[in-house]
């Protein structure tokens, strides 16, 4: 039932224009251990190499994922670039790389410079404030991969607090925790990347 309700919100929302449906990370002190983690998860900006166990899992998931994307970022060159730092920075980070393009689907509709009435930016709607709690100064999260390590580390940060609780770790990432609209909608477009990767052949 729950999965039918995300469905159809996520429905309901492709059907209106585009716009950002980003809330605001909510600020909470963090201990010296977790702030010093997340720093240092970070800190390491550049990836050493791929994500992808060989050459055809790349081409195979390469070739899913980036037909859904032609029409939101027409350059295919970018477009396989965002791929492939997706991927990466959810793989790193523990998460499902389609659950991360569920979620900047519903946060951002993939616009690299959205800002949401909060303040947060980019891809995955990051808040300032982390930048200043576990980054450096020169973080600019309008950048594809700092916002998309970011995003996924804070994720990975809220999933760890709620003991692998999804419903609750995006609801603590939109700032709306207790509200099942947002995690409803992100786990309907999750569904929807997932169910494509099934069905288009490579």
């Amino acid at each position: 039932m729950q999965s039918l309700k995300g469905a159809l919100l996520f429905a309901a929302a492709c059907l209106l224009p585009p716009q950002t449906w980003a809330g605001a990370q909510q600020y909470e002190p963090l201990s010296a251990s977790v702030q010093a983690a997340l720093s240092g998860a970070i800190a390491d900006k550049k990836p050493p190499g791929s994500s992808f166990k060989n050459y055809s899992e790349a081409v195979e998931w390469l070739s899913a994922m980036s037909p859904r994307l032609a029409k939101r970022i027409p350059n295919q060159e970018y477009r396989l670039e965002l791929l492939r730092a997706i991927h990466y920075e959810a793989t790193r980070a523990g998460l499902d790389p389609q659950l991360v393009l569920g979620l900047i689907q519903v946060e951002s509709g993939f616009r690299k410079y959205a800002v949401s009435s909060a303040g947060a930016r980019g891809y995955m709607q990051v808040m300032p404030f982390w930048v200043k709690l576990i980054g450096t100064p020169d973080d600019n999260l309008f950048h594809m991969r700092i916002n998309l390590r970011y995003g996924c580390t804070i994720l990975r940060h809220y999933l760890d607090i709620e003991k692998g609780n999804l419903f609750r770790a995006l609801g603590r990432y939109n700032g709306s925790l207790g509200r099942a609209e947002y995690p409803n909608m992100v786990r309907g477009a999750w569904d929807q990347w997932r169910f494509e990767k099934r069905n288009i052949a490579p």
